[in-house]
Formats: structure tokens, C-alpha cells, sequence
């Protein structure tokens, strides 16, 4: 018996024979299509929008420009920019080339690899759980953009109809001070005018006066209605939960016919952030004090000295991860739907590019409205920057309520977020998709529909828990824990899995037989990140990581002891994958002795290669072992014949 039927979904390499007639089409491909069993895209303007559209989300607009206040402003520009072509180009090239060389999904793609099959079921898991809180951050941009619509605007002032309470103050409250009479009385008196009559507080008398802006409070106790730490569940939040179902319909309803549908709907969603964001700048830029914030971006403010300091290397290369979404799989799922021919590198060069200008493109507009927002409040930029969710839902609309027509900048800066998001949360849910459909093609391509709709449906009601009152501490924590350094870990296996056991010269093969030869000197560059470069560099970021570790916090709350190990046990299951397949495949293995087993668990699958058989040539027709091709370079000792 066949020990792979034990593992089913992890282990099953049997996938349909490849169909012959282009000419005619099923429930999934339509005609016209190159792949009639799995589809592709309908034109090349589908894909590209559809990269872009996962590309550039969250990140681009609430962590790049925090990263870029706190590392220099202007001056991080210089390390991202190196990060980004010694990293981020080289791997999402690679990505790109791999799903669409074989056209399959981040799993099955690994027959290229067996033994690393492992890579490819950890970055399901991690791309599984990070649509899963994702989509909860869509439903707060729903929220925010429904609340929009009032005049004035909720968290413009202290209102009591939300539950403003008396530490809520548009105004920073100053410092008292208990100062003790020469009668022995005590006297509460401000600070600030016993300054001002040349006293001075002494030491331990100062009392602090409690305070948080409309906004922050808005925040906390309005959308959020947060507890005080994690060990407090407390309910549901049914605004929230509707919300969040509502993320999930738009989904849904965007992917119910796979890319055919979504590949739609991104002509809007993709395109319409830039419309928001130039209107935005424009606004901003003439706004009063502008230019106090985008000085501190590119003006006499930047901190080139910052340039010195390990860490900011180390936060734009993570940066990298989410900003042009490498190590997600969701790059190998969108490319396995093109055609066999498609220019994967020019397809990488543009992605990237543009995802880069738009993340710089961002900053402007950010800092622009936070630089007015300074000026009115008189106090410094670094004092109302914030990072994560602050920006977007704390500091951003604050800014935004101080404008002229303020709901109207703020829905169409709400509407503009809901657009980021759902782009990036229809590539996420495509890519799962696409690892059933190479699992189980019959009934994908026939349940199409209701196998969406189950997949949403589940997910929402895992869900529900980041929508309760402790919700925010668990997004958090899974963001923590399950992206940053899994992410690192399978891009370094992937670089390391195909670079130096698949075999680089067989993998520029593979890509020339879809994008043609090129010159020597054309694949110097890609040889020397693919085999060194990048993953040196991964392998500092990964250990810097772990060398300057930290424990958890949200804003001034500290997580409990079990949310720690909790945290690290979702680390571990997604990550121990890689060396339990690595196990099953030499055990499966045939050869009498271990060395012998390793090397054919490294050894491509028989039916590796281009998906139809009118792509595979001779190198894959006549030779469907990879252990014949004379390009193969593997590590270890190949068995014996």
C-alpha cells in the first residue's frame, strides 16, 4: 500500500493528466484559455492589476511611513532601496517563475523539491491565519467609512453619546503638583502656573493628570470597546462582527468565480487608492504647516547618521515581506494561472517598481496632513506619528477631523483603505483555493461556489475572536508571531531549495524555455542573489530577529505569560511542517542507505515540469527524472541506477 494515502492533502502527488484540447472549456476555464483545466487569466492587464493589488495594501500606508519617521525619514529610502533589489526583485522574480513554469499552486509547486514540500504547507498555514485577522482590519476600515457619514465627525471632540469619559480632552492636560502649606495643609495647584510664579514642584509631588484625544479614546472604547488585557475576553462586538461578515461577502463574492471574477473587480479596487491618494496629497500640501512634515521626510531633518545603526537594515528588509508580499505564497498562486509564454521578469520589474513608488507616494500624503496636524496642536512630528493602527485609526482621522468638509476626506481615506485591503485579501483567499484545486480539481472546479462560500464561512467565524473585546490583543499577537519570522524562514528555504539542490542553472533553464535565452550577463545578477546574496542577507535579518527579540506589548499593556508560549506554539506549528515532510520524504524514499534515500527525497517528481504537455519539450518529455538532466546540481550523493 501506497504510504502517501496516509497524509492525503500534505502528501498527495497524483494530479490529473495534463488535457490536450484548448478548444473547448469546463465550469472553471473558459474558451480562449491556454489551461483549460485550471484556467488563466483573461487578459494580461487582470494579472498585473491583481499583483499590484496584493502587492500594495496595509503596509504600504500605516507601515512604511512610520518606518521611514522612525529610521531618518528620507535617509531609509537608501537601505529599502538596497534591500529591495538584493532581496525583495530577486525573490519575487523567482516566485513569480516557479508557480508559472509549473502552474500550480505554493504546495504542489513543490515536486520540484519533494523533501521541501514542508515550505509549502507552512506558508498555507501562515497565509491561512493572516486572512483570518486581515479581513478583521477590513471590517474596521468598514466601520470607520459607515461612521463617516455624520457631521460632525464622531471622534472630532469628547462626545458622551460614545462613552467620552473625563480623561478625554482635545487639549493635553497639564501636570499638578501636591504641594504641602507651611500651616501642614496640602494644595492640588497646575504646574504650569507655579512655573510661571517662579516655584518649582518638588520631587515626588508631581501628579500626572490622565488624558487620551478624542480619537485615541474614539478608538478604544467606541470601535474597540477594549478591555484591559488579554485574560479579559469579554463579548463580541456585534457592529464589529457585522462588519467583519460583510468583509467576508465582498470577498466571497469577488472570488465565486475564481480570478475570472476577482481578476474584475481589481480594475476598480487596485486603481482607486491612487485616485484617493493624489486627491489626498493635493489637499494636503496646501494645507498650513504641511511642509513641517514632508521636511522631515526629504528635507534637513533626515538622519543620515541612522544609516550606521543594524536595525534599520534589518527593518527594511522585513519591510520587504510586506511590501511586495514575498514568502506569502501568494505570488506562486497568482503566477500558476498564467500563460506558459508570459514575461514573468517584466511582470516583476513593473510590480516592484510600482509598489515602491507607491509606498513613497504614501508617505507624502501621510505626512502632509500630520505635518498641518502638528502645526495647529504646536507640537513637534514626532508627537502625533504613530505606527500600525494608531496611524490609520487614531492620527489619520484626527488629522482628517480638523479639515474643512471633514466626512467627506474621511470616507474617501476609509473607502480608499477598504480598497487596499480587499486587494490583498483576494489574492490570500485565492492562494488557498488554488492549493485545493491542485488537491482536488474535480471538485473545485464543479463546487466552485459553494466551497468559496464554506472557506469564508469558516473563516469568519475563526474570526469572531478578534472581534471581541480583548480582539485587537489577539491581531496583535498573530501578527507577531505567525508572519514575521516563518515568513524569513520559508523565502531562506525556498532561495536554498532552488537555488542549491533544484539547481540554478536547471531553474534559468526552466524560466528560458518560457521567457527566452538570454545573455550570461543577464543571469549574473540573478545567480548572485539567488545563491549568496539574498540568503545571507536573510539569514542575518533572521538571527538579528531573534538576537533582539522582546517580549509583546500593546501601547502600554503587557500580555500574559501563556499568551507568550500561546504565540510560539503557532510558530511552531506552521514551522514544523518543513521537517516532518523532510522525514516522510526520505522515509518514502527508495535507496538502501540514508544518503542515498536524502538524495532521492531531493529529487524532482516524475511528472515535475510544465503543466500542459505542448510546453514540456524535450527536456521534460524525454527525460521526466530529473536525476537525468545534466543541469540538475544537488547537494548530496545521487543513488545509484
Amino acid at each position: 500500500m501506497d504510504r502517501r494515502h496516509l497524509f492525503l492533502f500534505l502528501l498527495n502527488d497524483n494530479r490529473p493528466n495534463p488535457p490536450q484540447d484548448t478548444d473547448t472549456a469546463n465550469e472553471h476555464g473558459a474558451v480562449g484559455d491556454e489551461n483549460v483545466e485550471r484556467g488563466n487569466w483573461s487578459s494580461k492587464t487582470d494579472y498585473l492589476l491583481s499583483m499590484i493589488g496584493n502587492a500594495v495594501g496595509f503596509g504600504n500606508v500605516w507601515r512604511f511611513p512610520y518606518l521611514a519617521y522612525k529610521n531618518g525619514g528620507g535617509a531609509f529610502l537608501i537601505p529599502y532601496s538596497v534591500m529591495l533589489a538584493l532581496v525583495g526583485i530577486p525573490l519575487f522574480f523567482l516566485e513569480c517563475s516557479f508557480g508559472q513554469f509549473a502552474s500550480l499552486g505554493p504546495v504542489a509547486v513543490w515536486r520540484a523539491v519533494p523533501m521541501l514540500q514542508g515550505v509549502g504547507i507552512a506558508t498555507m498555514l501562515v497565509i491561512t491565519m493572516s486572512n483570518i485577522s486581515y479581513n478583521c482590519i477590513v471590517g474596521y476600515s468598514l466601520y470607520y467609512l459607515f461612521a463617516s457619514f455624520q457631521s460632525p465627525l464622531p471622534w472630532a471632540d469628547c462626545f458622551s453619546w460614545w462613552g467620552a469619559d473625563e480623561t478625554c480632552s482635545r487639549t493635553p492636560k497639564e501636570t499638578l503638583c501636591n504641594l504641602t502649606l507651611t500651616d501642614g495643609y496640602f494644595e492640588i495647584v497646575n504646574i504650569t502656573q507655579l512655573q510661571e510664579n517662579n516655584g518649582s514642584c518638588p520631587n515626588g509631588s508631581e501628579i500626572s493628570n490622565p488624558h487620551q484625544g478624542p480619537s485615541e479614546q474614539y478608538w478604544d472604547k467606541a470601535v474597540l470597546r477594549r478591555s484591559s488585557s488579554m485574560d479579559e475576553t469579554g463579548e463580541v462586538i456585534w457592529y464589529l462582527a457585522l462588519c467583519l461578515l460583510l468583509a467576508w461577502l465582498i470577498v466571497g463574492a469577488a472570488l465565486s468565480k475564481g480570478i475570472k471574477s476577482s481578476g474584475k473587480v481589481v480594475y476598480f479596487t487596485a486603481t482607486f487608492p491612487y485616485v484617493v491618494l493624489t486627491i489626498l496629497l493635493i489637499r494636503g500640501v496646501t494645507l498650513e504647516g504641511a511642509s513641517k512634515g514632508i521636511e522631515f521626510y526629504i528635507g534637513s531633518q533626515s538622519d543620515f547618521s541612522r544609516l550606521a545603526d543594524a536595525e534599520v537594515w534589518k527593518d527594511a528588509a522585513t519591510q520587504i515581506f510586506f511590501s511586495i508580499s514575498v514568502g506569502w505564497g501568494t505570488l506562486v498562486a497568482l503566477s500558476s494561472y498564467n500563460k506558459f509564454h508570459n514575461n514573468c521578469y517584466r511582470d516583476t520589474i513593473i510590480v516592484c517598481v510600482v509598489n515602491c513608488a507607491t509606498s513613497v507616494f504614501a508617505v507624502f500624503v501621510i505626512f502632509s496632513i500630520l505635518g498641518h496636524m502638528a502645526h495647529i496642536q504646536d507640537k513637534p512630528i514626532s508627537e502625533v506619528a504613530q505606527s500600525g493602527f494608531g496611524l490609520v485609526f487614531i492620527a489619520y482621522p484626527e488629522a482628517l477631523a480638523q479639515l474643512p468638509w471633514a466626512p467627506l476626506w474621511s470616507v474617501s481615506f476609509f473607502f480608499m483603505l477598504l480598497t487596499l485591503g480587499v486587494d490583498t485579501q483576494f489574492a490570500g483567499l485565492e492562494t488557498v483555493m488554488t492549493a485545493l484545486q491542485d488537491q482536488f480539481p474535480t471538485l473545485v472546479q464543479s463546487k466552485r461556489v459553494l466551497l468559496t462560500a464554506g472557506v469564508c464561512s469558516l473563516f469568519y467565524l475563526l474570526g469572531l475572536l478578534c472581534v471581541t473585546q480583548a480582539g485587537i490583543y489577539w491581531l496583535n499577537l498573530m501578527d507577531h508571531y505567525v508572519t514575521d519570522w516563518i515568513l524569513v524562514i520559508t523565502a531562506l528555504l525556498q532561495l536554498i531549495g532552488l537555488s542549491w539542490i533544484y539547481g540554478t542553472n536547471r531553474f534559468i533553464k526552466d524560466i528560458e524555455m518560457m521567457i527566452g535565452e538570454r545573455t550570461w550577463l543577464f543571469w549574473l545578477w540573478w545567480r548572485m542573489c539567488w545563491i549568496l546574496i539574498s540568503p545571507c542577507l536573510l539569514v542575518a535579518v533572521l538571527i538579528w530577529s531573534l538576537t533582539t527579540f522582546a517580549p509583546l506589548r500593546y501601547g502600554s499593556v503587557e500580555y500574559p505569560v501563556w499568551s507568550g508560549a500561546l504565540g510560539w506554539c503557532m510558530t511552531i506549528f506552521c514551522i514544523m511542517w518543513i521537517p516532518i515532510m523532510a522525514v516522510v520524504r526520505v522515509v518514502q524514499a527508495e535507496g538502501p542507505t540514508l544518503w542515498q534515500k536524502i538524495s532521492a527525497a531531493c529529487t524532482s517528481a516524475p511528472d515535475w515540469g510544465p503543466y500542459l504537455e505542448q510546453h514540456r519539450g524535450e527536456r521534460y518529455r524525454k527525460k521526466p527524472d530529473s536525476t537525468e538532466d545534466p543541469n540538475c546540481v544537488h547537494l548530496l550523493v545521487i543513488p545509484e541506477k
